[in-house]
């Protein structure tokens, strides 16, 4: 099931988004709220001071028409007008303005004026926004309009939306700022656990959360050293006990070689089924001794004791002479460009990783058919080819388990082994900040490739 959109993202990228939402939704409400109030009190504002300047103006008109040598245009021309209102006078008919068209005014308000009734109408002209405020003046058979220009009222108001808009922006930011802050105090202790518990998985078990002053957190710290400290106990118990396990054995082992020896002497004088028991006798001896010489070496690895006695290697000499020195040797590849590299590692052990692959695919691969040596992006690359049935891709991390063959063991061979020549390669590959996997031949054929990446500057 695909999670929402939303939970695939990081938990501190959440936060910082839920923090600019909430930032946001807060900014565009106020921003809305200040904008309808202040539109509303200014349009209010001006229509109640054009409606009381319009009155005052239609009746100084109604007043002066009166008389008999009036000049309308100067009556027009002189009435005051702060909130710069054209006035428009009808008068038997015909029209008076000192600058506007009669037609700028509706036909349905002065319909509605010429019936007798007050009337105050919005509109648009040329997509300008216009006030209109009409009545009729019965006395004087006659008809006074002013009409305000809303053109100034509507920029501010324009400047105002642009000003609320941009403060929403600004502060929708300030919020993601604010949620990125708050995220990252809140989350580095938890990066520190992260940080903690990658050094206990790569074997550094004596890592420990510091003490923190937060109460509601160092519950957590405490509850994870808890769990590091018993972690901890529980890998050594399980390493001494691994240990001393193997070193009781050896004694006995010790004694088994020594009788397995004298029996040999005496092979001869054996009839033939005691000699094949012994033949089988000797074969146990061996592999139960090199089990013991893993047990051995694993528990030092879990116990922290490895050190590595690193010296400068040339990896293409150590690669030739191991191979040649094993029991089945195969042809070895060396690149030119991998000929002289020369490498600060503890050569016992980066040969016994050789052994044991090679040594691996004879038991389960259908024996070596090549080794090549590389160089290839700030590593050396060493690779083992088998002849075997390959590995299945779920078996690829698992085969370097601790007593695991993967489920394709059969198929590989009825081999003898336990499941610990892999384990090791792994350990001690990482050991030297290395890498060793499997994947399938690049040629193509049937079997499989196990490839060892080294650094070229030691780790």
């Amino acid at each position: 099931m695909r999670l929402p959109r939303f939970r695939r993202l990081g938990l501190r990228a959440r936060i910082t988004l839920l923090f600019a939402l909430g930032a946001m939704l807060l900014s565009t409400i106020v921003a809305g709220a200040t904008w309808t109030i202040t539109r509303q009190n200014l349009v209010d504002e001006r229509e109640g001071s054009s409606q009381d300047q319009f009155l005052a103006n239609a009746t100084q008109v109604d007043q002066r028409l009166a008389d008999t040598d009036l000049d309308i245009e100067d009556l027009l021309s002189s009435l005051p007008s702060p909130s710069g209102a054209q006035p428009i006078l009808f008068v038997d008919g015909s029209s008076f303005t000192p600058t506007l068209d009669e037609n700028a005014l509706p036909a349905s308000m002065r319909t509605q004026v010429q019936g007798g009734t007050a009337s105050v109408m919005t509109y648009r002209v040329d997509d300008e926004p216009r006030l209109a405020l009409g009545v009729r003046l019965p006395d004087q058979s006659a008809e006074y309009y002013e009409v305000v220009d809303l053109t100034p009222l509507e920029h501010t108001l324009g400047s105002l939306a642009a000003l609320l808009l941009v403060t929403s922006v600004l502060t929708t930011l300030a919020g993601a700022a604010l949620g990125w802050w708050a995220s990252r105090g809140a989350l580095r202790p938890l990066a520190e656990v992260s940080q903690a518990a990658e050094a206990i998985a790569g074997g550094r078990l004596d890592t420990r959360l510091s003490s923190l002053d937060d109460p509601d957190l160092a519950v957590l710290a405490s509850s994870f050293n808890d769990m590091a400290s018993a972690l901890e106990e529980r890998i050594e118990r399980d390493a001494r006990f691994a240990s001393d396990v193997s070193h009781e054995l050896r004694s006995p082992l010790m004694t088994l070689s020594a009788s397995i020896e004298v029996l040999e002497k005496r092979r001869e004088e054996m009839p033939e089924r005691a000699r094949a028991a012994l033949d089988l006798l000797v074969g146990e001896i061996a592999r139960f001794q090199q089990l013991v010489t893993d047990l051995l070496e694993i528990s030092r690895v879990d116990a922290g004791q490895v050190h590595l006695e690193r010296e400068p290697v040339d990896v293409a000499e150590m690669v030739i002479q191991t191979v040649s020195a094993s029991t089945h040797p195969v042809s070895v590849r060396i690149e030119p460009d991998a000929t002289e590299v020369i490498l600060d590692v503890d050569k016992r052990r980066l040969v016994r990783v050789l052994d044991n692959l090679l040594d691996n695919a004879e038991k389960h691969g259908g024996g070596a058919t090549g080794v090549s040596l590389t160089k290839f992006d700030g590593h050396v690359i060493i690779a083992v080819d088998d002849a075997g049935p390959g590995v299945a891709p779920e078996d690829r991390k698992r085969i370097f388990h601790r007593f695991s063959r993967g489920s394709g063991a059969g198929s590989r061979g009825m081999a003898d082994g336990v499941g610990l020549g892999l384990a090791l390669v792994d350990e001690h590959v990482r050991l030297h900040g290395g890498e060793v996997r499997v994947e399938d031949r690049p040629d193509g054929e049937d079997g499989a490739r196990f490839i060892v990446e080294l650094p070229l500057v030691a780790r």
